[in-house]
């Protein structure tokens, strides 16, 4: 069997804004395919897969969730009961989304505090493993702070679910594109990854800089464990 750097992984996207755009970008440097699609039909999505190089195409929703190894969900929330429950069954899902009521709409369960938006998502898709990451870094620092393996300024994401297998996946999909890991526990702690919290955005620095700061594990951990709710 071949190593694990010479597998390719399809990585699918079902939403096409700009943090699913950049990781899609960052996996195809990664030497990755790519499937994307938005709400709108893959024709719309044609110049964005021209552009990305013959390792992309574009696909309707329901083929992207179907087609992917890996599946990113990068949509507003108020979109998750649009999602292909059935083809995301048994999948890897990324969880990129944050939820912001002045887009979204008062969700109850949100507000209350009673889910976290990853425990949302998965009561539209019950048999996906979700693991909530890319949600805390603003998409040019995401495209600027990529670093090969080995690097000292290499950046460290949260990742959060309750799946070890998928976390694993996800971690390596992560590493493959210059990123290292913490693990931020089960989907019932992403909301220490949530919109507003000390680890969102603010450790790569503003959003004035485009090129960002890299930020080390320790940091990380740091602005997870003092989030409150």
């Amino acid at each position: 069997m071949e190593g694990s750097e010479n597998m390719t992984t399809t990585v699918a996207f079902i939403g096409s804004g700009n943090i699913g755009s950049t990781v899609a970008r960052l996996a195809i440097e990664a030497g990755h395919q790519v499937v994307l699609s938005n709400s709108r039909g893959p024709e719309t999505l044609a110049s964005t897969a021209a552009e990305l190089g013959p390792r992309a195409s574009a696909a309707t929703s329901g083929e992207a969730a179907a087609a992917g190894d890996i599946v990113v969900v990068t949509v507003p929330v108020h979109a998750f009961p649009n999602l292909p429950a059935a083809p995301l069954a048994g999948k890897t899902v990324i969880d990129t989304c944050n939820y912001g009521p002045e887009r979204d709409g008062h969700i109850l369960e949100l507000d209350s505090k009673a889910l976290t938006s990853s425990e949302l998502l998965l009561r539209y898709i019950p048999d996906a493993m979700v693991v909530k990451a890319f949600n805390n870094i603003f998409f040019k620092h995401l495209l600027s702070l990529a670093r090969p393996a080995g690097a000292a300024d290499r950046s460290y994401l949260p990742i959060a679910g309750d799946s070890a297998p998928a976390k694993e996946t996800v971690a390596e999909f992560i590493e493959s594109i210059g990123y290292s890991v913490v693990d931020a526990g089960p989907l019932a702690d992403s909301w220490r990854q949530a919109t507003g919290t000390p680890v969102w955005g603010t450790p790569y620095g503003p959003f004035s800089n485009e090129k960002g700061q890299p930020v080390g594990e320790d940091a990380i951990r740091a602005a997870l464990a003092t989030a409150t709710r």
